[in-house]
């Protein structure tokens, strides 16, 4: 048993890291003048949800000029291949 307790501490540390899903958002966005629309995905940082998403993505996007419209969804990485060519240049960038 004494073994055992190393063992059992490395574990339980890498549990958190391994429980924690990545979660992602896919969204449409603007800029005006002249006006421009692009949809997009991104990685978003937990929670997962859309309230979430809509608040780190207004930030980033805004970074860029961008205005955030909406945000479409929220999934995991089973979602991602279906969406990278709608996504073009906007596939995780922001």
């Amino acid at each position: 048993m004494k073994h055992a307790l190393p063992f059992l501490l490395l574990a339980a540390l890498c549990m958190p890291a391994a429980a924690q899903a990545v979660c992602y958002a896919d969204y449409k966005a603007k800029q005006d003048a002249p006006l421009r629309l692009h949809y997009g995905v991104a990685e978003i940082s937990e929670p997962c949800t859309s309230a979430s998403a809509q608040d780190q993505l207004q930030t980033r996007l805004a970074q860029a000029g961008w205005t955030l419209l909406n945000v479409v969804s929220v999934f995991d990485e089973t979602g991602l291949a279906e969406r990278k060519d709608s996504a073009g240049p906007n596939y995780l960038r922001y």
